[in-house]
């Protein structure tokens, strides 16, 4: 497609899964053996198709192909890389691939963690010192072949940077000597694209928005240079963040164009004081790819239009993948007129790229753009500042952030339990039935009565098996529950939750994010009727069950009006009275998880403590009124917290519980290392993988463990909550987690005894 001065458009990648989550029931279908892998890949070639043709009709430009996936684009390229560890080499074809996935008997999976600072999970390569790639692109080019079909010039393939994938990784190598093998596989990548007539490749490299991004200078030019060797023009993108101090140097690369992102960071700055190369292509993301509200069309044609002041040959398009929202606004009839009207998912952000495109060249879209501000002013009327909430933040004193005891004086005042106590996090399984239940609810077919009922049921049924287990502390299993932020936002005043707002988590895992739009409030309690029902069922602490006001604010679709500090505080004022009304009802033990505080960090350590600063102290306002005899849990998973432990400490949860079992007990050495004096919960075995662990397993992870922390300080539980698995899993799993606990417990006290005599 021959370039010119108008203003073209492209995309990075596009919403997954499915509108209708068809790829999710389609890979669940694969793992249970009820569909053929011919129908699953079927399913995933049609879901592609849709993707491109849907972005061909909305006259997008440069189309992104092959950023889709079955479980996750990172493992994608380490499998068509050939980074495949030692232990997987045995397998082949979609045997290995999930494998690598989700583990088997015997063969553990690889790590998970966030990608960058969203809560999308990627799989962590592993890249032995031996290693010696042997790539297999097949599964790409045929994509990109299929694709030029449909798309012809369109077609734009998406290839994810050596440069990233290496720093994303786990190697023991230099960087040097790793790009040195990888850089030859990609040369060749280039040439076949070329020969296949493609006009431009994208080359995804986010590492560099990051705080190492600066220092990775000789690496990306070596990259670079090498590759601009072959003669296809490469398009650099970056997203999440501004380049910072790599800027300079980073836009002098030999490459054809460089995206960034214009809704975070300060790239505009940027471009304004060190100014962009004429001869390159600007891909500006002006569009919120990780937000669901629509355009201010005038406040982003005045940053467009001084952009192109400075690089003529501009393009618009969104900030990122259109992987982290929904597919279509327009699935949602049941949302209130003047909310529905302002929000943009997957195919309206299309829309506005276009819209912004047409407007950058001279075409009227007056209208249009009158259409989207008398929207606005609409919903501005209909979410007006509640006064009572804004009254209640101002009141706001430096003893509400503050437990009436520091940890060490309230410790002897709360529950007293057997060494090595063990729990779970918090869910079970959510069982076709439970599930059922839950949609007959909502669509009326019956009563409030009867589905408590059922659900009551299910509460005393879980209790029954925990207790016949033997955890020592136990929970209600969370069955009423559809997702553990959703479930929150259903019962505050302030946020709006979707039908069909489905966003790819990991894998097969949708998460339905709610939109926060309005002052939040809580009405009434929460969870107090099932935290009651599941203590009328046993003599042991039942801990209550609440999602914390940073989880709640990352995992939801944010408010652009007041600032993410405020909207935490409304929502930890809100789960405050709500620790307040489970004490009262009798509970002792009160978890709130915040996996998302990590994942919240800005991508600059420079920004760190300012992020820091105000997400600790939302977690300390929704807890600092708890009694100094409740005890306050907290669960983080999949969240590297060495460099911040700090921060983890203050927090000042009793007991915090985290993943320990795929990342190889690197949490839990950070957290000793620390000198953390808190209670530590071991995520002893992967929930995440549908094998059961072994006692001995089990026994290794805890003795690892006690090497590094004493016993005074540990707990026993699962990495995650369990509501993925099924009962045949969950039971034997925590009956081999309860009986290591015992073994080592009973060693333990013979240790004990032999030395005292």
């Amino acid at each position: 497609m021959a370039h010119d001065m108008t203003a073209q458009t492209m995309t990075l990648g596009y919403a997954r899964m499915g509108k209708r989550r068809e790829l999710k029931k389609a890979l669940e279908g694969f793992w249970s053996g009820a569909l053929g892998s011919e129908a699953l890949l079927a399913t995933f070639w049609d879901l592609e198709t849709q993707a491109w043709q849907t972005q061909l009709q909305a006259g997008i430009d440069y189309i992104a192909v092959g950023e889709q996936t079955l479980y996750d684009h990172v493992l994608d390229w380490a499998t068509w890389l050939g980074l495949i560890p030692s232990r997987f080499r045995g397998l082949s074809g979609l045997d290995r691939y999930f494998v690598m996935a989700r583990g088997r008997e015997g063969l553990p999976a690889l790590e998970m963690t966030k990608w960058f600072d969203t809560n999308y999970h990627y799989l962590v390569p592993e890249i032995e010192p031996e290693a010696d790639p042997s790539p297999n692109f097949g599964d790409f080019l045929e994509r990109v072949r299929w694709a030029q079909g449909i798309l012809g010039e369109r077609t734009s393939p998406v290839v994810l940077s050596p440069v990233t994938l290496l720093c994303l990784s786990q190697r023991s190598g230099d960087l040097r000597a790793d790009l040195e093998k990888l850089l030859p596989l990609y040369w060749d990548l280039l040439q076949e694209l070329q020969q296949l007539g493609i006009p431009e490749v994208q080359i995804h490299d986010p590492i560099l928005v990051t705080s190492q991004g600066s220092g990775l200078q000789e690496a990306v030019e070596m990259t670079y240079r090498q590759l601009a060797t072959v003669g296809i023009p490469v398009h650099l993108v970056t997203y999440f963040d501004d380049l910072g101090e790599a800027y300079p140097w980073v836009v002098q690369l030999p490459v054809a164009g460089i995206s960034l992102d214009f809704t975070r960071g300060h790239n505009l700055d940027l471009v304004r004081t060190y100014g962009f190369p004429a001869d390159k292509i600007l891909g500006a993301g002006v569009v919120d790819a990780r937000n669901v509200w629509k355009i201010q069309p005038e406040a982003v044609l005045a940053g467009l239009q001084e952009l192109q002041g400075v690089a003529p040959n501009l393009r618009v398009q969104p900030s990122a993948s259109l992987q982290f929202v929904p597919h279509d606004a327009a699935l949602e009839t049941q949302l209130p007129e003047p909310l529905r009207n302002v929000l943009s998912f997957a195919e309206q952000k299309l829309a506005e790229v276009a819209l912004l495109a047409r407007a950058l060249n001279g075409e009227d879209t007056a209208a249009q753009q009158a259409e989207i501000r008398q929207q606005w002013q609409s919903f501005a009327q209909f979410s007006p500042p509640n006064p009572q909430v804004r009254q209640a933040l101002a009141n706001l004193k430096l003893q509400d952030f503050e437990r009436s005891l520091p940890y060490e004086q309230r410790l002897s005042r709360q529950v007293q339990l057997p060494p090595l106590p063990t729990t779970t996090i918090g869910s079970f399984p959510q069982t076709p039935e439970v599930r059922q239940w839950r949609a007959k609810y909502k669509r009326g077919e019956v009563s409030q009565a009867e589905y408590e009922a059922a659900i009551d049921a299910e509460i005393a049924k879980c209790i029954r098996i925990q207790e016949e287990i033997g955890l020592d502390v136990l929970v209600h299993g969370e069955f009423e529950r559809t997702d553990m932020v959703e479930y929150f936002a259903q019962k505050l005043e302030g946020f709006a939750f979707t039908e069909h707002g489905w966003v790819q988590s990991y894998g097969s895992r949708c998460v339905r994010p709610p939109i926060l739009y309005g002052d939040v409030f809580r009405p009434q309690p929460m969870t107090v009727r099932e935290f009651q029902v599941a203590q009328s069922h046993t003599q042991k602490p039942v801990k209550g069950m609440l999602t914390g006001p940073v989880t709640m604010l990352n995992w939801s679709f944010p408010r652009v009006d007041i600032p993410r500090r405020e909207q935490a505080f409304q929502i930890a004022l809100a789960l405050r009275a709500e620790v307040a009304d489970l004490e009262a009802a009798g509970a002792v033990m009160v978890q709130v998880d915040e996996p998302a505080l990590r994942e919240g960090l800005p991508l600059k350590k420079e920004r760190w403590p300012e992020y820091l600063s105000w997400a600790v102290d939302a977690f300390r306002l929704a807890t600092g009124g708890a009694k100094p005899e409740t005890q306050i849990h907290t669960h983080m998973c999949y969240s590297e917290f060495g460099d911040i432990i700090e921060h983890i400490e203050r927090l000042d949860a009793d007991v915090l519980s985290i993943e320990n079992s795929r990342s190889n007990n690197k949490t839990l050495l950070q957290i000793a290392q620390a000198g953390y004096r808190h209670q530590v919960g071991n995520g002893v075995y992967d929930v995440h993988s549908p094998a059961v662990p072994s006692v001995e397993q089990i026994l290794q992870q805890l003795r690892t463990g006690l090497a590094h922390l004493p016993v005074e300080q540990t707990w026993v539980n699962p990495d995650c909550g369990l509501k993925t698995r099924r009962w045949e899993e969950v039971i034997p799993a925590l009956k081999n987690m309860v009986a290591a606990a015992h073994q080592l417990g009973e060693e333990l006290l013979e240790t004990q005894l032999e030395g005292s005599l």
